[in-house]
């Protein structure tokens, strides 16, 4: 059975495009094109969607009125998957995507998502209770991080900087492998470590991964409230 997605975007170009990329994708089924946050509102509640593909920034608001749809649909509606897109490099909006789990969450950067097959494998991921980071979000946050002071990125090495960054996009371990052209038992050595030097114990109700993918977010935040960023 297809995926059943409503999009969202206050530019009809961009819904025209979104949509005829996505019209050739056999598994997915735009089954409603909206505007603006009220209609996406509307829409959502209608169609309940399997995801829901929507810009940041929209009527009437045009603030992060996707980025408070994501979070309110994480309470009312767990199940539907959320795929964000961004005009701009926006941590401040990427961390308050993840504030409340990653798990059914992607944020993509608009003019990266020119590719059927990459924005159809960031709606099944979600779909899925997966999730998905820009790989550029993912290198700034990275980078930002790791030149905070203090910030326990700096006691990683270049390879396991690497790897955590591969976790924030929300690649599995052989994924991780495969990219880096390291065997599943290094990737998972690296981990280990990575968990070790970020002091994230173990723990049967918060996954390590979406920890340590959060610290450096969390900490990105901060930084560009006090002028660091």
């Amino acid at each position: 059975m297809a995926l059943r997605v409503v999009l969202a975007d206050d530019s009809f170009l961009v819904r025209e495009a979104l949509s005829h990329l996505l019209e050739g994708a056999p598994d997915i089924d735009v089954v409603a094109v909206c505007a603006g946050r009220d209609s996406l509102v509307d829409a959502i509640e209608a169609e309940r969607p399997d995801v829901v593909l929507t810009d940041i920034r929209m009527p009437p608001g045009n603030d992060a009125e996707g980025v408070h749809i994501a979070a309110r649909l994480r309470e009312t509606h767990p199940e539907i998957g959320v795929v964000l897109l961004s005009q701009y490099l926006e941590p401040r909006y990427a961390l308050e995507l993840l504030a409340g789990g990653s798990d059914g969450r992607a944020y993509l950067i608009k003019d990266r998502v020119h590719d059927r097959d990459e924005l159809a494998a960031a709606i099944h991921t979600t779909a899925a209770g997966g999730s998905v980071i820009d790989p550029k979000v993912v290198e700034m946050l990275v980078d930002a991080r790791s030149r905070a002071e203090e910030s326990p990125i700096t006691a990683l090495t270049h390879r396991e900087r690497e790897i955590l960054g591969q976790i924030a996009q929300g690649k599995s371990n052989p994924a991780i492998a495969e990219s880096l052209s390291l065997t599943k038992r290094a990737v998972e050595k690296h981990i280990n470590a990575i968990f070790t030097k970020l002091q994230l114990p173990e723990s049967e109700n918060v996954s390590r991964r979406v920890t340590a993918a959060l610290l450096f977010l969390a900490d990105d935040g901060s930084a560009a409230r006090d002028g660091r960023g």
